[in-house]
């Protein structure tokens, strides 16, 4: 066994994210760039470095390749210890086959002797797909308080967005009394974050008899908490009321970087106290000729910027050239936008090439996007929401 720890984090990163379509078709949803210079999974690591959280194991399943690489040691992240460190956990492997994760009770169950060999008094489950920054410790410190048995992350949302989400009913003092699995007519707006925090023998003990009931999905949401529900244990919420936003979809990923360009951005990428870590690319300093015309946008390393760029984030090493329009898009890294292209209300993916006289997406509609490392044609149109791979 090796040093004891107090809490354990498990990040659950191995979804496939069909609903950013080409966007993910060759890599996790957790490693689709944002904001400029941050990968999805920067949010949930860096909470943890800055949670004082030292241990995080990364369960990844769908492509994950690109995931691993980008984690490496988890330097960034400070999270490259002897005694701790970041962990990428991959479906357990017997003989030559593996066996998938079948939910996300069951990816929990199969690292059970991960989180064993640290005997943790409590385990943290986390998401790999949100974007948001969240103290867990102040969460722990909740948990331990109420003498819970599992405590589960909660945020109030609109009442006419509540039957989206899994929602927990709570009595005065915090104690969670019913669950809600995407109810038609919603008791309360306290929608869970899918951040949960258990005390570890209770966790250990059901998901083993999660994992033995032939009828169960093994999933956290439809399984475990209800389990727990139905025994009496103890269960209690911690409200959070900062920024958190679930980027599932395209246009919800959109939406979170257009955020960024707000006069006063919920979400602070630039405080000092609670740092969003990500890992440095060794990019040049960004250029913007005295031919270009930039307003509201995020301007990362290694850009060269000489056209028209407006409301827009631009992610590191993209070029839009003297002539290209580029209007309330999300250009992501190393995309080339050539002289005489029109870029408008699009996500262009990485390494793309927008060749002249194209143009990419609409002023009004659903998003546009273009696939990685797709060339874009010279005179080509890509309609709103239409989602171009060549």
């Amino acid at each position: 066994m090796l040093h004891k720890k107090r809490c354990v984090a498990m990040l659950l990163a191995g979804g496939q994210g069909s609903r950013l379509g080409i966007l993910t078709r060759h890599m996790a949803k957790p490693a689709v760039p944002y904001g400029g210079k941050y990968r999805i999974i920067d949010f949930p690591l860096s909470n943890c470095s800055n949670s004082g959280i030292d241990v995080v194991g990364v369960l990844t399943q769908y492509r994950p390749l690109e995931l691993n690489a980008y984690i490496a040691s988890g330097t960034p992240w400070d999270l490259d210890l002897v005694d701790g460190g970041v962990f990428v956990l991959p479906p357990y492997q017997t003989g030559a086959s593996g066996e998938w994760y079948s939910g996300t009770a069951n990816a929990i169950y199969q690292n059970l002797p991960f989180i064993a060999q640290y005997n943790p008094d409590y385990v943290l489950i986390l998401s790999g797909d949100h974007i948001y920054k969240m103290d867990y410790d102040a969460m722990l410190q909740h948990h331990i308080a109420h003498n819970a048995d599992c405590t589960i992350a909660v945020r109030q949302v609109p009442w006419d967005e509540a039957s989206r989400f899994g929602i927990m009913n709570t009595d005065k003092d915090d104690n969670i009394i019913e669950f809600e699995e995407k109810p038609k007519n919603p008791k309360s707006n306290n929608a869970s974050m899918g951040v949960y925090i258990f005390t570890w023998e209770k966790l250990r003990k059901y998901l083993i008899e999660d994992e033995n009931d032939p009828n169960s999905s093994n999933d956290f949401g439809k399984n475990i908490i209800p389990a727990m529900l139905r025994d009496g244990q103890r269960m209690s919420a911690y409200s959070f009321n900062g920024y958190w936003k679930d980027v599932g979809t395209i246009e919800s990923l959109w939406e979170a970087n257009m955020d960024l360009l707000a006069p006063v951005p919920e979400i602070d990428l630039h405080d000092k106290q609670f740092r969003v870590y990500a890992r440095n690319l060794g990019l040049l300093p960004q250029y913007i000729s005295e031919t270009a015309v930039v307003d509201n946008c995020l301007v990362t390393d290694g850009c060269v910027i000489c056209g028209d760029c407006h409301h827009s984030i631009l992610s590191s090493g993209v070029r839009v050239d003297s002539g290209a329009v580029v209007e309330d898009s999300v250009i992501l890294p190393g995309a080339h936008i050539r002289s005489g292209a029109v870029v408008r209300r699009a996500i262009v993916a990485e390494n793309a090439d927008i060749l002249g006289g194209s143009v990419v997406g609409e002023e009004t509609g659903n998003i546009a996007v273009v696939g990685i490392g797709v060339v874009v044609p010279e005179g080509t149109k890509v309609a709103a929401g239409e989602q171009y791979e060549g």
